[in-house]
């Protein structure tokens, strides 16, 4: 890689492979959106956040619902207010400038510093959210007609973007990012990842948790298996529950920390139950 460019080589708490370290620099060097698929718990959002406390840059996270509009991410025109102090015979109603309030991308783009911009779960918006998007990630600019005024970015931020492949998105967006899927870790991935978290923890209980997370996540019957995420709050609810290691060979404790579903919890302590299971 090239020396003048940033470089994300990975953080203390978040394990990341060669092939997904490698697709984030070049996505960066190429100042193209990283777009990561993935389950959730796979470390999607994690990995912004990774890559910003790394490179010692802003993080400007933009959550994305059901009902997030394209336009909310660039600017707000607050009319309404500019109304009401018109009304009430307020000075500078004529400013429109003052009834502007840049929205995420406005702010990455504004910002005076280089910053890591995070569109997070694209797949909840509909299904032109992203096409809408289009013409400001490619030119990295944006036109307020309000003011007659373009924003263009200061710095081109680091984009990422994540979704959790509940929809197909766009072709026309989809050539314009770098991609990468994140696969969920196997045993060995996820050890290191529960180190970088819990570097004290007893080898017994580790090997336990693994054990056991890992035959529930091989259930296929349940509605929702719990991610990476859980495992970690689950390791941290064991560890300041104070039970004994062994607790683990007779049954599931603390399982809500793990398994979020009724159902999910019934057909889990079902196959459990089974002796000798480790």
């Amino acid at each position: 890689m090239n020396e003048n460019i940033n470089v994300f080589k990975g953080a203390s708490d978040y394990i990341a492979d060669d092939d997904l370290l490698l697709t984030a620099n070049i996505a960066i060097a190429m100042n193209k959106p990283l777009l990561v698929k993935g389950e959730p718990g796979t470390g999607k959002t994690a990995l912004a956040e990774a890559i910003a406390g790394a490179l010692g840059k802003k993080l400007i996270v933009w959550s994305i619902k059901s009902t997030t509009q394209a336009q909310d991410g660039l600017y707000e025109y607050d009319v309404v207010r500019r109304l009401y102090d018109s009304q009430l015979g307020n000075e500078g109603v004529e400013d429109i400038k003052r009834y502007i309030k840049l929205g995420k991308i406005g702010e990455a783009f504004t910002s005076d510093e280089q910053c890591v911009l995070l569109i997070d779960e694209i797949d909840k918006a509909d299904l032109e959210f992203p096409n809408d998007l289009l013409w400001e990630l490619d030119r990295m600019e944006f036109y307020i007609p309000e003011t007659d005024e373009t924003i263009r970015a200061k710095h081109v931020p680091i984009v990422v973007i994540t979704s959790n492949a509940e929809k197909e998105l766009p072709d026309a967006f989809l050539r314009r990012c770098a991609f990468h899927y994140i696969a969920f870790p196997d045993k060995e991935l996820m050890r290191k990842i529960v180190l970088s978290h819990y570097p004290n923890i007893e080898d017994e209980l580790m090997d336990q948790v693994l054990d056991a997370f890992f035959f529930v996540r091989q259930k296929d019957e349940l509605k929702k298996k719990p991610s990476t995420s859980e495992l970690l709050d689950w390791i941290k609810a064991l560890t300041l529950s104070g039970l004994p290691t062994n607790r683990l060979r007779q049954d599931m404790p603390l399982a809500g920390f793990l398994v979020k579903k009724d159902e999910d919890l019934e057909i889990v302590k079902k196959g459990y139950g089974i002796r000798g299971l480790f």
